[in-house]
């Protein structure tokens, strides 16, 4: 059995994790940490320390009303996708923890293809002979 890196548990709920095959489990929020159980294998678990967390960027569609997944970026391992029943309320759970100016949105479809426009266009320097 996985030993709990929380001393207190602050918020529980229903969730899925995007680590390459998708796993089902239920993610906990509490005063040490972000962690993240599967519900069908004891052995695969993320526990996120609250020191470790760089950013939470945030998926935001319609205009805020729909938040179908967020992301914990990490200072080390990388960066770890969830989903929720109630993203609103795990954000503000969040929210408790880390700074709020470390909470980003992330960019949407149009930003990403007008990024990509741009770069196509851009003029490039002469290179020197």
């Amino acid at each position: 059995m996985v030993q709990s890196i929380n001393t207190k548990v602050d918020f529980k709920i229903d969730a899925t994790a995007f680590t390459g095959l998708t796993d089902y489990g239920e993610i906990m929020i509490g005063d040490k940490g972000f962690e993240f159980f599967n519900s069908r294998d004891v052995r695969k678990f993320i526990q996120i320390p609250w020191e470790e967390v760089d950013q939470v960027i945030v998926s935001v569609m319609l205009k805020g009303k729909w938040i179908p997944r967020y992301a914990i970026k990490t200072k080390r391992n990388g960066t770890f996708t969830f989903a929720s029943k109630k993203p609103k309320d795990v954000l503000r759970a969040i929210r408790v923890y880390v700074d709020p100016a470390n909470m980003v949105t992330s960019l949407s479809f149009f930003d990403v293809l007008k990024n990509a426009f741009q770069s196509m266009f851009k003029k490039k320097p002469k290179k020197k002979k």
